[in-house]
């Protein structure tokens, strides 16, 4: 029900917005103290009907909740800019209510703001917008070079299935790499298309690189990062970025908990009874650390120890996220504090 909000008991109590926002339009939905709806209506996803929508109700409102789905960044930064309070919803953390029998894009929009009424809306973190763009670039870099992979595994089992040479990667991203003569006129343009693919992705790989670390390369944090072993311009570019501002960490194992380096298990009287959400967290972070695990091991001989103690504990697997998660504190304090790497301190 849509309440008429001009009596003067309506009229001052705070309001609370939430937006089920989709692909081409956002369903908005505004309540008040008491979990009536005073407006709730659908518009096109362009920012300045959201606005208008939401204009009357400004002065009242305590934050605008709108979901974290794949296209939030417009939305977001349009409804700050005007001069609303935005919370960004951790969609993957909202529960809704299992007795409800039927919901739909209305119910979803007012469970947002009635979480927020209640002060227990999930929220993320809105990534500043000055340096989300090389945050992006980044992960831009990371994508091209999984693209490039798959285009050079490929091109090696074709080149295998027709005479059965097997080829390292090494050679085919190399400059002199030349390609076999085999098949007819169609296979040798199949040959060509494949690396010119390759060396196109290299180039702009490379392009992508530079440009990140002209922008990095005076960051006191970027540097230190450097100093742990195993850490070098990529990693520490993805640390750097991925992590934002280090501060809304309370601690070391917020932090590490956030890069996907702590257990999900679910225990109960000395037993597992399952895993929590194991994709809860950043998965670029994540990443990150256990590659510094992995060139680690190899570069220094304290991490080397510590990995095959725990090797002989546990297994490899858990061994290696064992070195992510110190690595990973071992950053928290390097960002904090903005000291270099004392390995003394990580392995004492």
């Amino acid at each position: 029900m849509i309440v008429d909000e001009n009596t003067s008991l309506e009229a001052a109590m705070t309001l609370y917005c939430g937006i089920d926002l989709h692909s081409n339009n956002s369903v908005i939905c505004v309540i008040n103290d008491k979990d009536l709806r005073l407006l709730e209506t659908k518009v096109d996803n362009k920012a300045e009907l959201v606005i208008k929508a939401l204009s009357r109700y400004k002065k009242r409102l305590k934050a605008v909740a709108v979901e974290s789905t794949y296209n939030w960044y417009w939305l977001v930064d349009s409804l700050k800019e005007a001069g609303f309070n935005v919370l960004l919803v951790n969609t993957a953390k909202v529960v809704q209510y299992s007795g409800l029998k039927r919901t739909d894009d209305r119910y979803d929009a007012f469970h947002l703001a009635h979480l927020m009424r209640l002060d227990i809306l999930p929220t993320g973190y809105i990534y500043p917008k000055a340096t989300r763009g090389l945050r992006d670039l980044v992960r831009k870099r990371i994508q091209l070079v999984q693209d490039r992979s798959r285009e050079i595994i490929r091109l090696k089992s074709f080149i295998q299935l027709h005479t059965g040479e097997t080829i390292k990667a090494t050679s085919v991203k190399a400059k002199k790499f030349s390609l076999p003569v085999f098949g007819d006129q169609n296979t040798q343009l199949s040959l060509k298309s494949s690396i010119i693919v390759i060396r196109s992705l290299t180039q702009q790989i490379k392009a992508i690189e530079k440009a990140i670390l002209q922008q990095l390369e005076s960051s006191e944090s970027f540097t230190n990062l450097k100093t742990v072993p195993g850490i070098g311009d990529v990693l520490a570019e993805t640390i750097l970025l991925e992590t934002g501002d280090i501060r809304r960490f309370d601690g070391p194992g917020n932090f590490a908990s956030y890069a996907r380096c702590v257990e999900s298990r679910r225990t109960s009287n000395g037993k597992t009874k399952g895993q929590n959400n194991r994709k809860n967290g950043n998965r670029y972070l994540a990443w990150a650390f256990i590659e510094a695990a992995n060139f680690a091991i190899r570069r220094s001989e304290k991490a080397k120890r510590f990995y095959q103690q725990k090797s002989k504990a546990t297994n490899v697997v858990v061994a290696r996220k064992a070195l992510a998660h110190k690595i990973a504190r071992a950053c928290y304090w390097i960002m904090r504090k903005g000291e270099a790497y004392d390995e003394s301190r990580l392995f004492a």
